[in-house]
């Protein structure tokens, strides 16, 4: 009886031991690189750990959406970037997503991508040279998307949502 005991506890001591060190191992590629593209809690963590500086948040946001962020990712090489994602009210769909990088070739589609581009015209947002998209995303839902430069960043916001809403989300992230 005794020796089963023993035998269990130095199994379940094996097993505490292996599971700290695989834990232990995956931290190391996080800490080694910490400016490849990876997820954060917010977006002040963001900002402290990569080398973006300013990270633009809208201060408009319709009651249809989700705050805080469901997803923010981001990395410092090999150019800065970040990503956020939110989420409708009581739903698991990302509904709106803003990135900004500085690279023109960075491109995150992803979970709000438009499957038809109906229209696409320059749009005067805050005194910047704007680009807005209208078309439709999956299931044929309305979607929208607006993209500006903003010093050395190019930001990109798309939403599924009207162009009229998604106006007033991008205008509310500039001062």
């Amino acid at each position: 009886m005794k020796r089963g005991i023993l035998r269990f506890l130095a199994f379940a001591g094996a097993v505490a031991v292996l599971a700290g060190g695989l834990k232990i191992l995956s931290w190391i590629p996080a800490v080694a690189q910490k400016d490849v593209l990876r997820e954060y809690a917010d977006v002040e963590e963001a900002r402290a750990t990569t080398s973006i500086g300013k990270i633009f948040v809208p201060s408009y946001f319709p009651q249809n959406l989700a705050w805080p962020p469901s997803r923010i990712l981001a990395q410092g090489k090999p150019f800065p970037a970040l990503i956020m994602e939110f989420e409708k009210v009581g739903g698991k769909e990302v509904a709106l997503l803003i990135s900004q990088s500085a690279s023109e070739d960075f491109s995150s589609a992803g979970k709000v991508r438009m499957l038809e581009v109906t229209e696409s015209v320059p749009y005067p947002l805050k005194g910047r040279d704007a680009l807005l998209e209208v078309g439709v995303c999956e299931r044929d839902e309305p979607c929208a998307g607006i993209s500006w430069r903003e010093g050395t960043y190019r930001i990109v916001v798309r939403a599924r949502t009207t162009p009229f809403e998604l106006i007033k989300i991008a205008e509310s992230m500039l001062k």
